[in-house]
Formats: C-alpha cells, sequence, structure tokens
C-alpha cells in the first residue's frame, strides 16, 4: 500500500496534473485511509497528505465547504492541520469575523485545549452545544486580532524522496500572505471557557450512555439532554412522555409511583430506591413537569404500592437542587401540619383551606418552589404522614430547633380555630419525640402565637367536635413566649438552618469529627466532608449504588452532587475523574493510587 501511495504522493505533488486528476487521486487515498484505519502509520500519512491536498489548490478553499470541514476533522494530528491553520488565517487576514463552526474546528483541532469524557462520549452533541453557545454569546462572530507571524509550510513525503516548502497566500490582489495562528491563545481561551460550560450541562447524559451505550433518544437519554438540543436529536419517545404527564395533570395528578418509574425506564422494578425517583423527578423536570415528593428533601420516598403526585412545573428546569432556605423549612412544616391535620382520621375543607393558605402566605419562596410545595401537599394529604416518619427525625433535634418546632405545630393547632382531642394527642406525641414535657402542650396551644390574651377558641362545626382549651393550663412549667415564637418564625434564614439538618441522615458526622480530621495537601480544593469521603472511595476498586449512597450519606452529603463535587476536583487536579457511574461506581486505579501514595508520604 505504501509503495502504492509513493507513487500518488508524487504525481500528486511534483507532476502537476490537472484538476481532475488531482480529484480522483485524492478520492483513492481516502479509499486507502478507510481501509487501513487500524494502521496507525498508515492514518498519519495517508492523513498529512490529505490535509493538504484539500488545499493545494488555494483558490478553491471557501469557508462554507463541508467537505472540507469534515477532511479537517479527520485528519486531526500532534499539530493544528494545514487547511484549518490556512482557513483560519485567510479569515483574519480579510478582517471576517471567526462563526461557531470554525470556532469549534479551531478548539478541538488545537493540541493544547482540554476536552472531558462528555466531549468525547458525545461529540456530536458536544458540537452542535458548543456551537449554539458559541452563537449565541457571539452572533456576529468573533473577531480576531492579526498575528505579526506568517504562515510557511512545509511537507515531508512518506516515500522520504523528496521535501516541499512553500508559503501560501489569499491569491488575491497583491498576494497577501496568510498569517499563521499556531501561537494564538486568547481565541482558545474563550472557546475553552464554552466548551467547559457544554461539558457540564452534557455530563448527566455521558453517564448514562456510558452505562447505557445504544440509550441514544430513549426517554431518559433525552430527558438528560439538554433542552437546547431536543430539536436537533428529537426522540418520539420523550413527545410521548410529554403526552402522558399532561393527561396525568388533567386527570388530578395522583399516579402509582410504579407506573411513573416503568413508563421512565422501560421495566418495572421490584423495589423503588432512591435513585430510581431521583432520575424520575430530574427527567420530568426536563421536560417541564414535577413529581412530588421530590426524594431529596422529603421525610421518605413513596413505597412501591403509594402514588406520587405528577405536576406542571410552567418550564423545563435542570437543578432541582436548588432551593431557598424558606422552601427546605416551609416543606417540613408542613409534613407537621398534615400529620396533625390527619389526627381525627378526617379532613374537613376548613383544614384543607388553611394548609393551603399557608402555603400561599409563606414569604421568601419564589413562584416555582410554592408549586412543588402545593404539590407535596396534595400527596401528604393522600399519604399522610406518621409518626415513624417524624419521629426518627426529630430525635437529635436540639433546643433551638425545639422552639422552632413548638411554635410551627402550635399555630398549626389554631389554624382552623377548632382544637381536637385528637390533635392534642398529635401535639403530644411530637413533644415526646422531641424529649419535652408532654404537659407543655396545653401550656403552649393556650398562649399560641397571640401577644395578649388566651386564644379564643370558637364553637365547633357540627360535623367535628371539639373541646375547649382550659382557660388555665395543665402544666405551669415554662411556655412559649409569643414574641419569641414570632421572632423565630419570621426568621426564616435562621429556622431554615436547623430545620434543613432534620432532612439529612442519622448518620451526618459531627462537628467535631470533621474538624478533628486534618485536611491533607493532596486532598486541597476539597472541603473537610468531601476529603473524608475520598479518602474511603480510593480504598476499593468499586462500589455499588447502595453502598456508595451509605458512605456518601454518612458524611452528611446528597449522592448526586457528592459526585459531581468529587469529579470536577478530580478534573481539575488529576485531568480525569475518579468516579465513573458503571453498575455502581468505579474507581479510577491511577488517581486512586496517587492519592494513596500522596496520603502515605503525610501530603
Amino acid at each position: 500500500m505504501f509503495i502504492f501511495f509513493y507513487g500518488l504522493e508524487r504525481r500528486f505533488l511534483l507532476d502537476s496534473p490537472d484538476d481532475f486528476e488531482k480529484q480522483q487521486i485524492i478520492a483513492e487515498v481516502r479509499r486507502l485511509k478507510a481501509l487501513f484505519g487500524d494502521n496507525y502509520s498508515a492514518q498519519r500519512y495517508l492523513g498529512e497528505f490529505l490535509d493538504l491536498a484539500s488545499v493545494a489548490n488555494m483558490q478553491g478553499v471557501s469557508v462554507d465547504d463541508d467537505e472540507l470541514k469534515n477532511s479537517i476533522l479527520e485528519n486531526r494530528s500532534w499539530d493544528l492541520p494545514v487547511a484549518l491553520k490556512i482557513v483560519l488565517g485567510t479569515l483574519i487576514v480579510n478582517d471576517s469575523p471567526i462563526n461557531a463552526d470554525w470556532m469549534y474546528l479551531w478548539f478541538v483541532c488545537h493540541p493544547e485545549t482540554r476536552l472531558r469524557t462528555p466531549a468525547k462520549r458525545c461529540s456530536d452533541e458536544f458540537r452542535a452545544l458548543f456551537q449554539h453557545k458559541f452563537s449565541a454569546k457571539y452572533p456576529e462572530g468573533l473577531k480576531v486580532r492579526k498575528p505579526k507571524r506568517k504562515l510557511k509550510l512545509q511537507y515531508r513525503a512518506a516515500s522520504g524522496e523528496f521535501t516541499g516548502d512553500f508559503t501560501p497566500s489569499t491569491g488575491q490582489a497583491g498576494d497577501t500572505q496568510i498569517p499563521d495562528v499556531s501561537e494564538v491563545r486568547s481565541p482558545l481561551q474563550k472557546a475553552q471557557k464554552i466548551a467547559d460550560e457544554a461539558i457540564d450541562e452534557l455530563d448527566k447524559f455521558s453517564r448514562y450512555l456510558g452505562r447505557n451505550p445504544d440509550g441514544r433518544g430513549s426517554i431518559e437519554a433525552q430527558a438528560l439532554l439538554p433542552a437546547e438540543l431536543w430539536g436537533l436529536f428529537p426522540s418520539e419517545e420523550l413527545e410521548e412522555l410529554k403526552e402522558w404527564a399532561r393527561e396525568q395533570v388533567a386527570e388530578g395528578g395522583l399516579v402509582p409511583a410504579l407506573d411513573v418509574i416503568a413508563r421512565l425506564e422501560g421495566e418495572t422494578p421490584e423495589k423503588l430506591g432512591k435513585r430510581n425517583l431521583t432520575g424520575a423527578a430530574d427527567a420530568l423536570a426536563r421536560i417541564g413537569f414535577g413529581m412530588a415528593p421530590d426524594p431529596r428533601f422529603s421525610l421518605r420516598g413513596p413505597k412501591i404500592d403509594e402514588p406520587v403526585v405528577i405536576f406542571e412545573l410552567g418550564e423545563p428546569v435542570e437543578q432541582l437542587e436548588e432551593v431557598s432556605p424558606a422552601y427546605r423549612t416551609e416543606l417540613f412544616e408542613l409534613a407537621l401540619a398534615t400529620f396533625v391535620a390527619h389526627a381525627d382520621s378526617k379532613l374537613v375543607e376548613a383544614e384543607r383551606r388553611s394548609l393551603r393558605d399557608k402555603v400561599e402566605t409563606t414569604t421568601g419562596l419564589k413562584e416555582l418552589e410554592r408549586k412543588r410545595l402545593y404539590a407535596n401537599l396534595d400527596w401528604y394529604l393522600d399519604v399522610p404522614p406518621d409518626m415513624s416518619w417524624l419521629r426518627s427525625k426529630l430525635k437529635d433535634a436540639d433546643a433551638e430547633h425545639h422552639l422552632a418546632l413548638r411554635a410551627a405545630v402550635v399555630a398549626i393547632a389554631h389554624a382552623d380555630s377548632v382544637i381536637q382531642s385528637e390533635e392534642v394527642a398529635c401535639i403530644e406525641e411530637i413533644y415526646k419525640a422531641l424529649g419535652i414535657d408532654a404537659g407543655l402542650v396545653y401550656a403552649d396551644l393556650h398562649a399560641g402565637d397571640v401577644p395578649d390574651g388566651p386564644v379564643r377558641v370558637k364553637a365547633a362545626e357540627a360535623e367535628a367536635t371539639g373541646e375547649q382549651i382550659p382557660d388555665e393550663p395543665k402544666a405551669k412549667a415554662a411556655s412559649l413566649d409569643a414574641a419569641r415564637i414570632a421572632a423565630i418564625r419570621n426568621d426564616t434564614e435562621r429556622v431554615s438552618s436547623v430545620l434543613g439538618e432534620i432532612f439529612s441522615t442519622d448518620e451526618d458526622v459531627s462537628d467535631e469529627a470533621i474538624a478533628a480530621h486534618a485536611l491533607p495537601s493532596s486532598m486541597a480544593g476539597l472541603d473537610p466532608k468531601h476529603a473524608m469521603l475520598v479518602e474511603e472511595i480510593i480504598q476499593r476498586e468499586h462500589w455499588t449504588d447502595e453502598e456508595f449512597d451509605e458512605i456518601v450519606c454518612k458524611q452528611g452529603l446528597m449522592p448526586s452532587g457528592a459526585l459531581e463535587v468529587v469529579n470536577e476536583w478530580a478534573f481539575d487536579k488529576f485531568d480525569g475523574a475518579l468516579l465513573d457511574e458503571y453498575d455502581g461506581y468505579d474507581v479510577s486505579p491511577d488517581i486512586a493510587e496517587a492519592l494513596k501514595a500522596k496520603i502515605a508520604k503525610g501530603e
């Protein structure tokens, strides 16, 4: 093959055949390159010839030539392709801006740019997203300052028989020489920022394809694809999912949880795990629908025979993890409220209205968060919280938690102006779970959240008998201070900080343990919790989903967030991911060994 190619090479470059014969030679060399695709030497020499041959006729270079662009991509090597240098130099010398197509080629062909796994695994999607973002930022293209250095090219024949030096020009009047872009850096730095954004947005999609190489076009894959690309990479399954979700919302929104997961994953799981539910919530959010409860914030997820609530978000949402302090606070207070409201096994309209008013009047919420709270309230009303949910989350609450939660349940008890004996009993259970004397319930209910005078309780409605709270409390022990209650309930940030901890695992790491853990220099860039997590991760080559969730939760972190933080840190430090999500989590042996060595040396 090489002897044959030597003849083609000499004929093209030294004998100056006509254009028709040149095209025949180029076509034949392309055929050889495809035929010997597994031979590195063949790919290198044939590629270098094709790179030069594609622009041998300088007047034939066109910035809109798709065949030329494909040839540049196919013949990348250790240096910028000759054809790319000529096109970019021609654009710059003519004072023309670099458009998204050519900026993409410049970026991916440059030997010093950084491309992470998503850009390689999802190359078509990455190219489209990069170009979309570049065009949005530079709608007129990017102007590049003309470099002083002129382009000079040398071709060394594969046969070693001859070399050729030439200085290309634009072919215009004055025979203008083309500048050399080899050392230009500023445009590539701008492109790197855009590429990093695109790679980050493709990360979840890439990890899904890593587990499911043939998964493109599936509901789960499409839902993980950035919304900007849906028009370029359509999915019939996703359109069917949207229509199905609209139908569920129209019918009231309550759908068996198992049906939702089966619809998204294409099969019915034997059990519902946090990963199933989190994936379902993310997938639906990306097409503009929500699912309650969201396992990232709920006291517990739905059981296999329980429903979830499907509702409209109004717009696609990328990050469900980002919520305000007010949302966390109100979500937990709603759980307490509905626990008390369900106490007598019957919800009257006044109670439902009061619970909805509670969501409506809460300040500090975004409109999207308010929609999510309404949906969670619908779920709590259909799947009543029980003390087993609350007890495990309340048992470790400290005195500051106690005051905030006592204020919340007292306000709930007074919401409909009728206090049932069953509600009193429920509040007593909450107090016991908090480790508070249950005798304080009557004192707190009497104090309520009014600054002066006893609570006036109206006569019970016909359908629900109640009992009046005595004027004198049964327990004289310290009761709630009304002004203090109001101050804490209005201090959303402060209440959220204490209530937010209730949603974390019981196995959360203590501040003392973190403070006592010296952070080695090898973990620089990580906070103590993530550093402790990395130290544990590198002890094994593989972790199952359940094991990973367990060690992450032990540090008081969320699995998806921890995975992103750890891998971003690893990319910055080692230019690669520490964890690859595939039937669990595979640990990079190279990075693990490097870290172990540094830790062993005390670094």
